[in-house]
């Protein structure tokens, strides 16, 4: 059961990183999958625990991939167009 908490502890502390880091736009990736990966393992330990369908693992994993892959190709065509990855330096944001 400790295994949960720690879970939970890694979801808010990569909530409370995406929220106090909003400059940079890699690092609101990273929080955001860190976040990912925590809800990931805690739905793995729940499946495991109550030997049901596993298969929504496998769901939840491809489309964190992808939703990985469309972050990646944001902060490149970021980069390649600003030069950087400062979100507060952009007119056209915010």
């Amino acid at each position: 059961m400790f295994y949960s908490y720690s879970f939970f502890i890694l979801f808010f502390s990569g909530m409370v990183v995406y929220v106090l880091k909003y400059k940079h736009f890699l690092l609101m990736l990273l929080s955001l999958e860190v976040m990912v990966l925590s809800i990931y393992m805690m739905m793995f330990f729940y499946f495991f625990q109550f030997q049901s369908e596993e298969f929504i693992n496998m769901i939840y994993l491809a489309m964190s991939v992808c939703e990985g892959a469309l972050g990646l190709t944001l902060l490149v065509v970021l980069i390649r167009t600003h030069g950087m990855d400062m979100i507060l330096m952009f007119d056209n944001l915010w």
